[in-house]
């Protein structure tokens, strides 16, 4: 399971989407993630699946790769799901004892997995084509105007960049620790679920002194360079769009009409 957490991790490739500046695709998943909030029916997912599709066959990115990652959120699906379908009120399919499954809430729980998965998806595709400079980079532009307000921009851009890019690290720290417990008898798979769950306890010590050493060597690291922030910085490759990031931003305003004119005002 561990191995299939896709998040945060940087596919290495050539493709249109790779080649994209940064801005651009942080843009696209805002945008991206706030459509799927903006659809109430069916021809709404059409169109974001056909965008999202589209996205993953320009990324290069081998498909099985990218949703290796549904596999850690199935345990989320499922509750999503149970608590649509029992508990939406409306025109009652199948009734076991005071459970009542509605046709409303097994639209409702499908359109809301659909939506989860899309989410998913969606992010993952800016993570595995960015990698965590360019990230650091395009965020920190993205978010520019709110140094008026005294915003450390550069600093919460700079976090959030090393927070994405330990989440495999730690991810596979953690498959070390597991592995050197095994050899000494630790059993992480058998018995209940809450048994399986108290196993993992032990788990949590040495992961969160490693976790502590490499915050610090990163920090002696960065120090050692003479890091002080994002005041009076430089930048060794600047951010400069190109014509494929203007067409990228066309394409993105054709599918948030879409997604508005189709997917919110139309076949409601």
């Amino acid at each position: 399971m561990l191995r299939d957490i896709t998040l945060g991790q940087y596919y290495r490739t050539d493709s249109v989407i790779h080649r994209l500046d940064p801005r651009v695709k942080l843009v696209a998943t805002f945008a991206f993630i706030i459509s799927l909030f903006l659809v109430k029916n069916v021809w709404g997912y059409v169109i974001a699946a056909v965008f999202l599709g589209a996205c993953i066959a320009l990324s290069n990115v081998p498909v099985k790769f990218m949703f290796r990652g549904m596999k850690t959120i199935f345990f989320l699906l499922v509750i999503t799901m149970v608590f649509n379908l029992i508990l939406t009120p409306g025109t009652p399919i199948v009734s076991i004892w005071k459970i009542k499954i509605t046709y409303e809430g097994l639209r409702l729980a499908i359109l809301m997995a659909i939506r989860l998965v899309f989410l998913i998806t969606g992010s993952s595709i800016m993570t595995l084509t960015t990698t965590p400079n360019n990230l650091t980079d395009g965020l920190e532009s993205v978010l520019k105007p709110l140094k008026v307000l005294h915003v450390p921009v550069h600093e919460i851009a700079m976090m959030m960049s090393i927070a994405l890019r330990f989440i495999p690290i730690l991810l596979e720290e953690t498959d070390k620790i597991m592995k050197a417990q095994m050899a000494r008898g630790a059993d992480f798979e058998s018995g209940s679920l809450i048994n399986r769950a108290k196993s993992l306890v032990p788990l949590l010590v040495p992961l969160f002194i490693s976790a502590f050493r490499r915050a610090l060597d990163l920090a002696m690291a960065m120090e050692a360079r003479c890091y002080r922030g994002g005041e009076g910085r430089t930048k060794m490759k600047p951010l400069i769009y190109q014509n494929r990031d203007r067409i990228a931003y066309v394409v993105l305003l054709i599918y948030l009409v879409a997604i508005v004119v189709f997917g919110r005002l139309l076949f409601v």
